[in-house]
């Protein structure tokens, strides 16, 4: 086994483990394992595009807040 990888428990309803089970039955995957490693990668694979995107939206929205907070100390000094 390689000692980079780490041990989690996780929970999952029933019908993706028959899923799983039935694409190690038909020697897709060689392992339960194997298959989530795949899922896991694949997922991180297609979402960490979308982090960059995610920040920038999170940066605009801060300071769209930052402004309205600024335009709202300006009309109460009014």
């Amino acid at each position: 086994m390689n000692t980079d990888n780490e041990k989690v428990t996780i929970r999952i309803p029933k019908r993706y483990l028959r899923a799983i089970d039935f694409l190690v039955r038909a020697d897709d995957f060689p392992s339960r394992s194997e298959a989530i490693r795949a899922a896991i990668r694949d997922m991180v694979y297609a979402r960490i595009d979308m982090v960059p995107e995610k920040l920038k939206k999170m940066q605009e929205a801060e300071q769209a807040v930052a402004n309205a907070e600024t335009l709202e100390r300006d009309l109460i000094k009014r």
